[in-house]
């Protein structure tokens, strides 16, 4: 079963437009929850131009699904989530002024510091996420640094998947393969939608969890969360 976590931080954006508590960041994943949502994921950034921290600490104890919490692992992040500890932390290599996420991690070249990190998040009892992209290498270098699982960068996937689907998905097929191989569990995100995302799921052989967030605010506006959070679930052959 691939689970379905609803990234919350374009609700927090519109509220932090107009400076006030609406809409309630804490009452939309509540309901996101009700609604069928797997869990409840944030990435909040130094800048605090979506999530802020506040949030984090009111969210903690009201979610009763997962609470995934992405961003870079900085002294202040690593602060953040061993404070909040929620089941999930996945690791980013965003600097502080990135728009989105663009690039999963070299995680040779990081392996000293992304090794001290996972162990921390470890003692903590947190399980660890390393967001890289499909080089099977790569992979096999986040099992070693300890991680629990990858969450694989799904830009090239959306990117070439109106022009060929088969081709699109097929390293990320492999590399799905890899991490099972090494010990990992597989989650995936960026720019999964509702027109690609049923594909996805049904090409890889190992996927736990996708966690998607502007797609989906994009389509509530249309559909409403309650409508758009079952037509997602429903790609990923889930009814409830």
């Amino acid at each position: 079963m691939t689970n379905l976590s609803v990234n919350i931080n374009k609700v927090a954006t519109l509220r932090n437009a107009r400076g006030e508590n609406v809409p309630d960041v804490v009452k939309f994943a509540c309901d996101c929850e009700r609604l069928g949502s797997d869990g409840i994921t944030v990435h909040p950034r130094p800048d605090e131009r979506h999530i802020k921290r506040s949030d984090v600490f009111q969210l903690r104890p009201i979610i009763k699904t997962e609470f995934n919490i992405e961003g870079y692992p900085s002294d202040e992040f690593m602060d953040l989530v061993l404070k909040a500890k929620p089941e999930q932390v996945t690791l980013v290599p965003d600097a502080p002024d990135a728009l989105t996420s663009s690039a999963g991690w070299d995680v040779e070249s990081n392996m000293e510091f992304l090794s001290n990190v996972v162990d921390r998040l470890r003692e903590a009892g947190i399980r660890t996420s390393i967001f890289v992209g499909t080089d099977a290498d790569n992979i096999r270098a986040a099992a070693r640094a300890g991680a629990d699982r990858v969450e694989l960068y799904t830009k090239p996937y959306a990117d070439e998947y109106p022009r060929c689907p088969e081709d699109a998905v097929a390293p990320f097929v492999e590399a799905s393969r890899v991490a099972h191989q090494s010990g990992l569990g597989v989650n995936a995100g960026h720019d999964l939608n509702l027109e690609n995302l049923r594909y996805f799921h049904e090409s890889l052989p190992y996927l736990n969890e996708v966690s998607i967030g502007h797609a989906i605010i994009c389509d509530a506006l249309y559909l409403g969360i309650e409508e758009t959070i079952r037509r997602y679930k429903e790609c990923l052959g889930r009814t409830k």
